[in-house]
């Protein structure tokens, strides 16, 4: 398996892998639609042989009080059903949060699986003050600070592209 940034030419191939990992086209269409109206943004692909079986994208967010912060939100993240729980998943995030300190992003947010994340790190935004605009439960919404101390007494709440409203 190997990671690399997506590529025009992939575009079907992430919708297709979006929409069979969540089992509805939400997330494929937000990741189109993310696709041409945010900036920056990241967009990986796990590839088997010459196949896309996972992908990952990363846009950026902002904090209500610091809205100059760097800070970006890890999603969606998909992997096709028959190749998820083989480390594809973790394999993109580890590269996916390689690619934001590289762009001088200092922290990266994430609406996910506790068990999952904080194994790269990412512990509950309530230990840094920070709340989600979306009402979930606080164990599931999770900050990774990419540089040390980058949010230190910064609280507030993040607000994700109007676009993510459509899912959610």
């Amino acid at each position: 398996m190997r990671i690399r940034c997506e590529e025009p030419k992939d575009y079907i191939c992430i919708h297709r892998v979006n929409t069979s990992a969540f089992r509805t086209s939400g997330e494929a269409n937000l990741v189109d639609y993310l696709r041409g109206h945010v900036t920056p943004f990241i967009s990986l692909v796990a590839m088997r042989n010459d196949e896309i079986i996972g992908h990952i994208l990363f846009t950026p967010v902002t904090l209500s009080t610091q809205p100059g912060l760097r800070i970006m939100g890890l999603g969606p993240m998909a992997v096709l059903p028959e190749c998820q729980r083989l480390g594809i998943g973790s394999s993109l995030v580890r590269a996916g949060l390689d690619e934001c300190a590289k762009l001088g992003f200092g922290a990266v947010i994430v609406l996910g699986h506790p068990e999952f994340y904080s194994k790269f790190g990412f512990l509950p935004s309530a230990r840094f003050g920070i709340d989600c605009e979306f009402h979930v439960s606080e164990e599931v919404f999770m900050v990774l600070e990419l540089q040390a101390g980058y949010l230190c007494d910064k609280k507030g709440t993040i607000y994700y592209h109007d676009a993510f409203k459509l899912v959610t």
